[in-house]
């Protein structure tokens, strides 16, 4: 079962990975419309509150709305390195 610790990463790597495609403004703008997680202005989780895997979910498909398949294939390889957390990407 996946740690809180390793939701925190693997969100902070997402949030990361989109800043660099979406621009820092807009991708730190909707993970922090994301309830329960808390962001600092680097994109970097400083807390999760509630459901990780909901919150994970929530956050993924915000990015997927906003660039489809760009989000898809650039998470994939960031998904690989958290086997224990199931991700749903549509």
């Amino acid at each position: 079962m996946p740690t809180k610790q390793e939701y925190q990463e693997l969100i902070s790597e997402i949030i990361k990975k989109q800043v660099s495609i979406l621009g820092p403004d807009i991708a730190i703008q909707r993970a922090s419309q994301i309830d329960g997680l808390k962001v600092d202005s680097s994109g970097k989780v400083v807390s999760l509150k509630g459901d990780e895997q909901t919150i994970l979910q929530r956050l993924i498909d915000q990015y997927i709305e906003l660039s489809g398949q760009i989000v898809k294939n650039v998470l994939r390889p960031v998904f690989q390195k958290y086997p224990s957390i199931e991700v749903d990407i549509k």
